[in-house]
C-alpha cells in the first residue's frame, strides 16, 4: 500500500506485541559539581590569559559557566581566591631537613624552585607581593625556610629579615621579567620597539651602546659594557641569589666562609 500523494510506503499500523515504549529523550552529560578546587582552575585560566587586571568573579563564573553568586558558596572574595592561587603554587614543595654544610645550596634549591613557582603563571609575581604568606597552608613553608637560616648560625636578627629578603628577590626578579614579556607582546615583537621577545639582540645592542661612550665621562660603564647586560635570565638570577648568600654568610660567627670557584 502506499500514499498516492507522495508514492511512498505508508506507514503501517503497530503490531498487536509491540509494546509502547517511551520517547527517546537526550540526556544531557552530567556537569561535574562547582568545588573550590575548580574555581581556583578556572581563575588559573583567566589569568593566564588575561592577566593580573582582567581577572575578576565575573569573568571566572563564565570560564566555569555559572553565576558570579555561585562562587561565593566555595571563596569569600577575589582576594580570598588570590590567596588560594598562591597557595596553590606551593602544592607538593617540601622543604628538605635543614644541613648547616649545605644551607647555601638549600637556599638556592628555594630560590630557584621560589622562580618556577612564580613563572607558571602570569602575574603570579604581582599577587605573591600583596599577600603575605603568613596562613595556615604556608606557615610551615616559612618555618621550615627559618629552620634553614638559624640551624647554618645566623643571627636570630638577620634570620628573621632573610626569608623576607630571598623572598622579595624573587618577586622582582620574576616581575621585571612578566613586565618584559607583556610588553614584547604588546608590540608583538615586530622590532618596533624595546620590548622585543629577543633578548639576546637587545642585551647586544645596549653592550655596544655602554662600550661607544666617551671614556672621559663613563669609564665605568664603559669598563663594564661587555657585563653589564648578560643575555640569560638565569644567569642573571644565579648571580643575585649569590650576592645574597655571600651577604648572608658574612654575618656567620667564626665559620669559614670559603666559596666554590674563589
Amino acid at each position: 500500500m502506499t500514499d498516492a500523494a507522495s508514492n511512498t510506503p505508508a506507514t503501517p499500523p503497530p503490531s498487536p506485541w509491540e509494546r509502547e515504549r517511551p520517547t527517546r529523550t537526550r540526556v544531557a552529560p552530567a556537569r561535574a559539581p562547582l568545588s573550590r578546587e575548580r574555581v581556583v582552575e578556572a581563575a588559573f585560566t583567566v589569568l593566564d590569559r588575561q592577566g593580573l587586571d582582567g581577572l575578576s568573579m565575573r569573568q571566572v563564573a563564565a570560564e566555569l559557566g555559572v553565576t558570579v553568586s555561585a562562587l561565593y558558596a566555595h571563596v569569600r572574595s577575589k582576594d580570598d581566591l588570590l590567596e588560594l592561587m598562591y597557595t596553590r603554587l606551593f602544592d607538593g614543595f617540601e622543604m628538605p631537613e635543614p644541613d648547616p654544610e649545605r644551607w647555601q645550596e638549600q637556599v638556592r634549591d628555594y630560590a630557584r624552585s621560589g622562580r618556577r613557582r612564580l613563572r607558571s603563571h602570569r602575574d603570579m609575581a604581582r599577587i605573591s607581593m600583596a599577600h603575605v604568606p603568613f596562613t595556615a597552608e604556608l606557615l610551615p613553608h616559612v618555618e621550615a625556610l627559618l629552620a634553614v637560616f638559624r640551624t647554618a648560625g645566623l643571627p636570630d636578627r638577620i634570620a628573621a629579615e632573610a626569608g623576607d629578603l630571598i623572598s622579595t628577590y624573587i618577586d622582582g626578579f620574576v616581575l621585571e621579567e612578566g613586565m618584559w614579556q607583556d610588553r614584547a607582546d604588546q608590540h608583538g615583537g615586530d622590532g618596533s620597539s624595546l620590548a622585543r621577545p629577543d633578548w639576546r639582540e637587545m642585551a647586544e645592542e645596549m653592550r655596544n651602546y655602554f662600550s661607544a661612550l666617551p671614556e672621559e665621562d663613563f669609564p665605568h660603564l664603559r669598563a663594564l659594557s661587555g657585563l653589564m647586560v648578560s643575555d640569560s635570565s638565569d644567569e642573571r638570577f644565579d648571580i643575585g641569589v649569590e650576592i645574597i648568600l655571600r651577604g648572608l654568610a658574612s654575618y656567620l660567627p667564626d665559620r669559614e666562609k670559603g666559596w666554590p670557584g674563589d
